[in-house]
């Protein structure tokens, strides 16, 4: 060799891209989005999971890749190592690069070791901790690529090819062999049972097609909007001063900004039909006269302040699914007449036929005696009164018509996103009080509660506002009479509703003369639960709050210990939406750590239904991939299903929390009995709304429309 030949290449030509660096990565963490959650999956559930996983797990590795790649560039460009004896110029560049990628997995790794987990932890420490494993991570997968080329570029020379290993990209077999190990290991872990281990072949084809689909429309998507980008602002740099670069952020603005107008554009169309599918009759209320199916005790009869019209489709299954107090006789009247010569007959008895025909759920037969008083449901919709204000007037108006202050519990109900109010949970509590009881719900959004979570702001005004007048109205009445007030929320309605006492602990609902509290499938986002469970805060007494998985659980606690509680959130442990919250992406919860997995015991065999407890033992936190699943399971944990205690489904186990929670005496035998009769309401309800177009197509047929000549 000369003496000033240059040294061969043995790098072959620039680096690995970044978006290789994010295919191996991504390739490599695609195995584990087929392992089991809280609950089985469907293979399009699965596909969206893999599909969201993977996009995710690409661009962070991207984003990361792209750092590591700008502090190497700047070194580059720097006077680092130039005219090093032992570093010849043409190969600089490609040591730099690989050592800033070397270098990134011991920095990452000790930068999040400095920064452990820790309960409940703020935001920032896991953000930055999650950071710093995901550059350790590019760093490897950088480097690995990298001294992959580089040992292809030797295969090639070696055995005289011209580049046909170096041309080879490395990124996906390189992946798919790190998720093979992965699968094999996952696939030897023993599950109870076998819905949930891995999909069959078919399911998994269909899997792997709609998460293709959602990568490659991300990828279309981003592709596209890159293109407008660059288009855009060359076109801006040709006719306005200013560099390329500078007119590219700008168009870069511009086209997200489009897409954004696009996208609430498209939102707002969406909730429009949703809410307004929410006003329209229903089939199985279509054409009935309100005053024949209500009592004067409930919003929406003929009397009321609250027009049937403006309840919504939540509103009026509601004040329909009023329990009777008394059973109805064939052909006579039940309850208190709203009009001579038309009497109301009891929710089932007008939508199923005559009253011999229709199940007797009354108090009096249910419960073996007479009612003490007609149960009031005071329920205002969205439409019953332009602002929050104006619904909290009408909301205490309708309390004084009704005589809501009368009764001897009063039950603050703050509902789902929808409107929706615990059927089963208001029964519940109607049969124990034996009708001496009252409730009061204000809808505020049309929407299912994912949708509504803009709309919190807005419950929680309602809830502090009517709640505040209700207290001030209390202190007007002598001691001896006034109500006991407690509170009932469910899912959204539990967050909104424990929402007006943040940053008030226990403090708050005592101060609102709230004596006792019921919240079932809390959200995990609910800070004032993240309040009252966190040790030693000085507005929290920690005896008068407990959260449980099922009744059971409950009792466990002992009869000391029950008797000093007041607020009890009950929270199955496989229900997704109480585990769900944007942390669970970057950072992992308490629900998945080692001491959550570790089986508990079920409760001694009993009539009681319970949901399982603990974490499942197979459930591991994988960062970014987990949040997916648990987004998944929170979809499932709502879908409507069989009458159980499992996931977000609460029906079974409310009976008895009511009972205890709000001291409402029964004697087992009574529970039982109205175990059987809940359940056996649920199911007619179900049946009727099932059938609810080919009665709204018989009456049509019964009552024909007569045109006008």
């Amino acid at each position: 060799m000369a003496a000033h030949e240059a040294p061969p290449d043995i790098w072959g030509g620039s680096r690995p891209s970044s978006a290789q660096t994010g295919l191996l990565i991504a390739s490599a963490l695609t195995s584990e989005t087929f392992a089991p959650s809280l609950a089985p999956r469907s293979a399009v559930d699965q596909g969206l999971v893999t599909g969201l996983s993977v996009a995710s797990h690409y661009l962070v590795a991207v984003a990361a890749q792209d750092a590591l790649s700008g502090l190497a560039e700047r070194l580059v460009g720097s006077t680092f190592l130039v005219g090093s004896p032992w570093l010849p110029e043409q190969h600089r560049t490609r040591v730099l690069e690989i050592s800033v990628d070397l270098l990134a997995v011991p920095v990452g790794t000790s930068l999040a070791l400095l920064v452990p987990a820790a309960p409940r932890e703020r935001t920032v420490r896991a953000l930055a901790r999650f950071a710093a494993c995901r550059v350790a991570l590019s760093g490897a997968a950088g480097a690995s690529l990298d001294l992959g080329h580089a040992g292809a570029v030797h295969l090639d020379r070696a055995l005289g090819l011209s580049g046909t290993f170096a041309r080879v990209p490395l990124s996906v077999p390189l992946g798919a062999g790190v998720a093979y190990v992965v699968e094999r290991n996952r696939s030897h872990q023993q599950l109870p049972t076998p819905d949930l281990g891995s999909v069959s072949s078919n399911s998994r084809l269909v899997s792997v097609l709609v998460a293709g689909g959602v990568v490659v429309g991300l990828s279309g998507f981003a592709a596209a909007e890159g293109l407008l980008t660059r288009r855009l602002g060359d076109a801006l740099h040709e006719v306005l001063p200013g560099t390329t670069g500078f007119w590219r952020v700008v168009a870069r603005g511009a086209s997200l900004g489009a897409v954004s107008t696009a996208g609430v554009a498209l939102w707002d169309r969406a909730m429009q039909r949703i809410e307004t599918a929410t006003l329209t009759d229903e089939a199985k209320t279509a054409g009935l006269d309100p005053t024949t199916v209500t009592t004067s005790t409930v919003s929406g009869s003929g009397r009321s302040l609250v027009p049937w019209a403006t309840l919504g489709r939540e509103g009026r299954r509601h004040v329909l699914s009023r329990v009777p107090t008394r059973p109805a006789a064939a052909g006579g009247t039940v309850d208190a007449p709203e009009d001579a010569g038309a009497p109301p007959r009891p929710f089932v008895d007008a939508l199923v036929g005559p009253a011999t025909d229709s199940p007797d759920f009354s108090i009096e037969t249910v419960m073996g005696r007479p009612a003490v008083a007609e149960p009031v449901q005071v329920y205002v919709g969205l439409d019953s009164a332009p602002t929050p204000r104006d619904r909290v007037d009408l909301a205490l108006a309708e309390m004084e018509r009704l005589g809501a202050f009368d009764r001897s519990l009063l039950v603050l109900v703050s509902p789902t996103g929808t409107g929706y109010v615990n059927y089963v949970a208001l029964a519940a509590v109607q049969y124990l009080a034996l009708g001496d009881v009252a409730t009061v719900t204000m809808q505020y959004s049309k929407r299912p509660s994912p949708l509504s979570l803009g709309k919190v702001s807005v419950a929680r005004e309602q809830n502090r506002r009517l709640w505040m007048r209700i207290v001030a109205r209390l202190r007007e009445m002598p001691e001896h009479r006034r109500p006991r007030v407690v509170v009932f929320g469910e899912s959204l309605g539990a967050l909104t509703s424990q929402d007006v006492f943040v940053d008030w602990g226990t403090i708050g609902p005592a101060a609102l003369g709230i004596e006792r509290a019921l919240w079932v499938g809390t959200p995990r986002t609910s800070r004032w639960m993240t309040e009252v469970t966190t040790p030693d805060r000085l507005e929290v007494d920690p005896d008068t709050v407990v959260v449980v998985n099922d009744y059971p659980q409950l009792e466990e606690l002992g009869p000391e210990r029950r008797a000093r509680l007041r607020y009890v959130l009950v929270s199955h442990d496989n229900d997704g939406v109480t585990r769900l919250a944007p942390d669970v992406a970057f950072s992992r919860p308490d629900w998945l750590s080692p001491e959550a997995r570790t089986p508990r015991p079920a409760p001694v065999s009993s009539d009681v239904p319970v949901s399982p407890r603990g974490t499942p033992p197979w459930a591991r936190w994988r960062p970014v991939t987990t949040f997916f699943q648990t987004l998944v399971d929170m979809k499932n944990a709502q879908a409507p299903g069989p009458y159980r205690a499992w996931a977000h489904d609460y029906r079974p186990d409310l009976l008895r929390f009511v009972s205890a929670v709000y001291d409402l005496p029964a004697d087992p035998e009574v529970l039982r009995r109205l175990d059987h009769v809940l359940e056996a309401r649920e199911e007619l309800r179900e049946t009727l709304i099932a059938h609810a177009e080919e009665r709204r197509r018989a009456a049509e047929e019964r009552s024909p429309t007569t045109v006008a000549p």
